[in-house]
């Protein structure tokens, strides 16, 4: 009986040390839930560097989530709005340039270059019309933060 007693405790302190042991265990870092969005674009590098608003679609003809974006992105062309898909094969020295590292990236960007929304991976012609006339007439829209960006660290202005 003693050594059954004895086997329960020795059992125990080794759950308890175990259980100790884990807790004091740093959690592994949480993931990372957006990707690097460029701040500033050199509206000369895109199409119709006049236009008022310009919306800049970073994809791949590899990429599943790109797949059917496109068409959402040109209808949105207008007198005021130039639109333009910057496929990776085609295009790999903007990528590269804007330091694109997460696609679809698609960035409403104002006349003098400044990314004023952006929206990391695939997203419904809906948010970017929305998105698109919010920043165009603030407070038009019912959702008025729809793909704003994070104001922390500095641009990067390619």
């Amino acid at each position: 009986m003693i050594t059954r007693l004895a086997i329960a405790a020795g059992i125990l302190v080794v759950v308890l040390a175990v259980t100790w042991w884990l807790r004091r265990q740093r959690p592994d870092r949480p993931p990372r839930g957006t990707y690097p969005v460029p701040r500033q674009l050199d509206r000369a590098d895109f199409p119709r560097p006049d236009a008022p608003w310009l919306v800049a679609y970073f994809s791949s003809a590899t990429c599943a989530s790109c797949q059917g974006l496109g068409p959402k992105v040109a209808v949105l062309e207008s007198d005021a709005v130039a639109t333009c898909e910057l496929d990776f094969a085609d295009q790999r020295d903007l990528h590269d340039r804007y330091d694109i590292s997460a696609i679809p990236m698609i960035l409403l960007v104002d006349a003098v270059g400044v990314v004023q929304r952006a929206f990391v991976g695939a997203t419904s012609a809906a948010d970017l019309w929305a998105a698109l006339a919010e920043v165009r007439d603030p407070g038009s829209t019912p959702e008025p933060t729809l793909g704003a960006i994070e104001i922390s660290g500095p641009a990067s202005a390619g």
